[in-house]
């Protein structure tokens, strides 16, 4: 396997959500020039949820992402650089403001069944010059031969590349290979992967998916990212140059990003933890993570029957209101749960009152 592939660092766009979106210019700039010496070729800057994304439901950035990217376009040499927009949070007025200060990247992310509203935006990066990406998210939804009719919309409407996603981690080897394979064979474009760390298989997901035919890979440094984190950039490039396929980056120079800016600035280790493993279990969304933990603290309920009950209902990027909502219904049945057992232990003591006085 020798064939070559695309790299994508997203480590300043999903791996804002392990800083909870509070990145910094000196950060940025930093990172960017890290990356683009070490030799990739794409980085992708925005808020975790793509351009637009700084607000009261998804979290407000500490900085404001045009100044970021602004500032990430003037720092890169020769790395291309990337943006997320999910329609309906970004618009097309995001879009003319990005191209207007030098990126080159449109990456258009819908859930994996709702391709159709990409149309609008893929066609207005094309006009605007711009590689249009189409991002399937949670595409561990969808079996192989769906997932398929979903990326021939977005190759109708003009998109370069589609990418699977697995948002939720979702995906076992076999799983993913499944659906790469279903898009090599039945598109006439480029093919990616984007695989989170939930199941401690993003490396070996991103390596069956270049055996299925993938050219695009995706990958966060220090394998920063929602949920457990993504693919780690550093780890996939070393595993290829000891498998013999050439990526054109050098993995010390990714080591030493990896350890010297991005892991000081994350809030805690990116590993497969509890909540982690069950975000990948449930099949959610890997930016609930940390909503889920602050709504099991604040209602005093389970943070990982949050996540299976979110799992259950099928909750999707955009739904994190839900996780409110299921906080308060656990809480509520919990309290009900407790009164009934105060209620049940009274009437055993007044029972066992009621014998003794018999007696």
């Amino acid at each position: 396997m020798t064939a070559p592939f695309r790299l994508t660092d997203s480590t300043l766009r999903d791996g804002s959500h392990a800083v909870a979106h509070q990145y910094t210019l000196d950060q940025v700039t930093g990172i960017v020039a890290g990356l683009d010496a070490a030799g990739v070729p794409v980085i992708e800057v925005s808020h975790g949820d793509g351009l637009g994304g700084s607000s009261f439901n998804y979290g407000f950035s500490g900085t404001d992402e045009m100044k970021l990217i602004s500032a990430a376009v003037a720092t890169a040499k020769q790395a291309r650089i990337a943006c997320l927009l999910l329609p309906g949070i970004g618009t097309a007025e995001d879009l003319k403001a990005i191209s207007e200060v030098g990126v080159s990247v449109a990456r258009v992310a819908t859930h994996c069944t709702e391709a159709d509203i990409a149309e609008q935006h893929i066609g207005m990066a094309k006009r605007l010059g711009m590689e249009a990406v189409g991002f399937l998210m949670m595409s561990h939804m969808l079996a192989p031969e769906e997932l398929l009719a979903q990326a021939r919309l977005m190759q109708d409407f003009g998109a370069d590349i589609v990418y699977c996603v697995d948002s939720a981690g979702a995906l076992t080897v076999p799983q993913a290979r499944e659906r790469i394979t279903a898009l090599v064979e039945g598109l006439d474009i480029a093919v990616g992967m984007h695989a989170h760390e939930n199941l401690s298989l993003s490396v070996a997901i991103s390596l069956a998916a270049l055996e299925a035919g993938a050219t695009h890979i995706d990958g966060c440094t220090a394998g920063a990212g929602a949920g457990a984190g993504n693919c780690p950039t550093e780890t996939l490039v070393t595993v290829c140059q000891k498998m013999g396929i050439d990526t054109g980056i050098e993995p010390l120079a990714l080591m030493d990003v990896a350890e010297e800016i991005v892991r000081p600035a994350l809030r805690r280790p990116q590993i497969v933890d509890r909540a982690a493993l069950t975000l990948g279990l449930a099949g959610v969304y890997g930016s609930f993570m940390l909503h889920s933990e602050r709504a099991a603290e604040r209602y005093g309920v389970s943070q990982a029957e949050i996540l299976l009950e979110l799992g259950r209902r099928k909750a999707v990027g955009g739904q994190e209101d839900m996780i409110i909502d299921v906080a308060l219904e656990l809480a509520a049945r919990k309290a009900g749960q407790q009164e009934a057992g105060q209620q049940a232990a009274g009437q055993q003591e007044a029972g066992q009152q009621a014998v003794g006085a018999d007696r």
